[in-house]
């Protein structure tokens, strides 16, 4: 599989301040690659370092065959970059601003192909300013890809969307990627991590956590859960049984986070038999990303 980027021991500091810590990854062309992680993570401080806006403190970035920090005029002919805030004038009209990025570029644009898949026939001549976040996003994404990039970066492409939009985001994503796109993208929605992503890289405290697919990652960090529902439990006890690293309760419902489900089942129902206590429901459930993102909170690290 040929890759697009590769990362090799990269650390920036700024001042006292380490950002990012030795990590290390690549990405491979024609795939959706995710950064996450929460929020001062150190995601947009590895994403600009790759679009040569930062460079870092130490260690090596390869973006397409190119290194950043030295070849930036070249990259940016490839690239594309949808920032979390783009600076577009309030008072410019969606066309004023898709004719004036065109002209940025010496070669056609996909202009008015973008117009078309994004919908954006509706919206020419309504100012920036006058759009809802949805909207807002529509256009940055048509800015940041009229040049037809090979390599795409999107900074929290979804971020105070509303449910609806963000799911209209998510089709655009998959769209571009189906153009030929390589996308790399950070978000802290881990929903749109397990629906976007082929791979993820998850940050925590500047430091490179977990790298893999999110199937897999939840197979081996975020385990599998049982729901169990009842008056008579006892959240010291359900800790305590064989397998269980994390309970959760709401009420009379607990969420118990296992490494071996089948295992805590099978003492689970022994202590319930023992102890007489009546479950009203139990059902396994899959993790999420987010169980992973609580499981590098909870540890502190």
């Amino acid at each position: 599989m040929e890759h697009v980027i590769t990362v090799e021991h990269v650390s920036k500091s700024f001042g006292q301040v380490q950002a990012v810590q030795d990590i290390s990854f690549s990405v491979q062309k024609g795939e959706i690659f995710g950064i996450i992680g929460p929020n001062g993570a150190g995601k947009t401080t590895t994403l600009e370092m790759l679009e040569g806006i930062s460079k870092p403190t130490q260690g090596n970035i390869d973006v397409l065959g190119l290194n950043p920090s030295k070849h930036l005029r070249e990259l940016n002919k490839r690239i594309g970059v949808q920032f979390q805030s783009t600076a577009i004038q309030k008072k410019m009209q969606v066309k004023e601003a898709l004719n004036l990025f065109s002209s940025f570029y010496e070669t056609p644009t996909q202009k008015n192909y973008l117009i078309e898949i994004l919908g954006l026939d509706e919206k020419m001549d309504a100012r920036f300013e006058d759009l809802s976040g949805g909207w807002q996003q529509r256009v940055t994404l048509a800015l940041a890809t009229l040049h037809k990039p090979e390599l795409l970066f999107l900074d929290e492409p979804s971020m105070g969307l509303d449910p609806h939009a963000r799911r209209e985001m998510w089709s655009l994503i998959r769209l571009l990627r189906e153009q030929g796109s390589t996308i790399v993208m950070t978000t802290h929605y881990m929903e749109e991590a397990e629906k976007l992503c082929d791979r993820v890289a998850m940050i925590y405290h500047g430091q490179l956590k977990a790298l893999n697919t999110p199937e897999a990652l939840l197979q081996q960090i975020a385990g599998q859960s049982l729901v169990v529902e009842s008056d008579k439990l006892v959240y010291d006890d359900l800790l305590a049984l064989s397998g269980v690293v994390r309970v959760e309760q709401e009420g009379e419902r607990y969420t118990l986070f296992s490494d071996n489900r089948q295992q805590t089942a099978y003492h689970l129902f022994h202590y319930c038999q023992d102890n007489e206590i009546p479950l009203s429901d139990f059902k396994f459930e899959k993790g999420s990303l987010d169980d992973l993102f609580i499981h590098y909170l909870e540890k502190g690290q």
